[in-house]
């Protein structure tokens, strides 16, 4: 949920600027069940524009509707949202209402630990009731840096209000190694989920920027002299080259980096013989590394098209980092999340 809390900070700074107030939405609890769960949030502007969701679609106008007494006054509150007779959901939401201040120091603090990957911390205050004013808003702890929305608000741990605290990780990272059609496709769909995308093609046929709309980066470089720096958990890789050659020279140096997936895209009679040649270049490679070897890439959904294709790709590394077992959602007798 990182990329859609950066998507409100930065709509919140423009509104800021010209002169436009802003109130947060927080779901804080939750009794039941809901299309979104605690930790969502959106922002709600005096000019009355919406951006993010606490829920599909339902919710939104009825919190716009309750947030007015907050712009007014700028005093924050705590709503509760009842859908079990209103929705397919059967849950009470409870939402915490505060206007919000963006600060240089803050923005400055955001954009630091965005940038160098570093997780912070959220922790909202309040108390489960309906239409109940009060001491409550938002701290966010960017290590040992405290900072809140709003000068009003102070956090004290004897104001009997609730916390409701999550860690907002570093924005999920998809490294694609190649420069043809079906990487622009993948980029595409990547950067619609939010994730940061850094685009590496050969320095035979370099590629710009402007070829990869919304990617991060853009460069041309050789497998071994590539700078492979940050890949962690919160990295997976995919490799498009086209080429068993440099799979497998990329395949060697990605040894050195520890992703959460790699995918190679080809044909599931082109894997033995990737692995073959592998084990005989480095005798040494772990089964750990080689777990994290998908391919073909992609999930079997009957993928045809670069745009079919790309989807399955995201889906299945979705599937990894949330260490699920696929399978349709119709099988499932009790709770989606647990």
């Amino acid at each position: 949920m990182t990329h859609e809390f950066k998507e409100i900070i930065q709509q919140a700074f423009l509104n800021q600027q010209k002169g436009i107030q802003n109130v947060l939405a927080t779901v804080v609890a939750l009794d039941g069940s809901s299309y979104r769960k605690p930790g969502v949030q959106m922002l709600l502007s005096s000019a009355g524009k919406i951006t993010g969701a606490v829920s599909g679609g339902c919710v939104e106008k009825e919190v716009q509707r309750r947030a007015q007494t907050v712009f007014k006054t700028r005093t924050p509150k705590v709503i509760a949202y009842d859908g079990r007779y209103r929705l397919g959901c059967e849950g009470i939401l409870y939402i915490l209402l505060e206007s919000i201040n963006l600060t240089p120091e803050f923005l400055k603090e955001f954009s630091s630990s965005i940038e160098k990957r570093i997780p912070f911390s959220i922790n909202a205050h309040y108390k489960k009731e309906d239409e109940i004013e009060g001491n409550f808003g938002t701290v966010i702890q960017f290590g040992k840096k405290p900072f809140t929305f709003s000068n009003h608000f102070k956090p004290t741990i004897n104001n009997k209000s609730l916390v409701f605290t999550q860690t907002m990780q570093p924005l999920f990272r998809l490294v694609i190694i190649g420069g043809e059609h079906d990487a622009v496709k993948l980029c595409k769909q990547a950067t619609l989920l939010g994730w940061e995308v850094e685009v590496i093609t050969s320095i035979k046929d370099p590629k710009q920027l402007s070829d990869f709309p919304r990617a991060k980066s853009v460069i041309a470089q050789t497998p071994e002299l590539v700078e492979l720096t940050h890949i962690n958990q919160h990295t997976a890789i995919v490799l498009m080259n086209h080429s068993f050659t440099y799979d497998l020279r990329y395949i060697i140096k990605l040894q050195e980096t520890n992703p959460s997936y790699i995918g190679i895209l080809g044909a599931a009679k082109r894997r033995e013989k990737l692995f073959n040649e592998l084990f005989e270049l480095s005798p040494d490679v772990s089964d750990s590394f080689l777990d994290k070897i998908h391919t073909p890439a992609g999930l079997n959904i009957g993928a045809i098209t670069p745009e079919e294709i790309a989807l399955s790709i995201v889906a299945e590394i979705l599937s990894v980092i949330r260490n699920k077992e696929v399978f349709s959602l119709k099988k499932i007798t009790g709770k989606i999340h647990t």
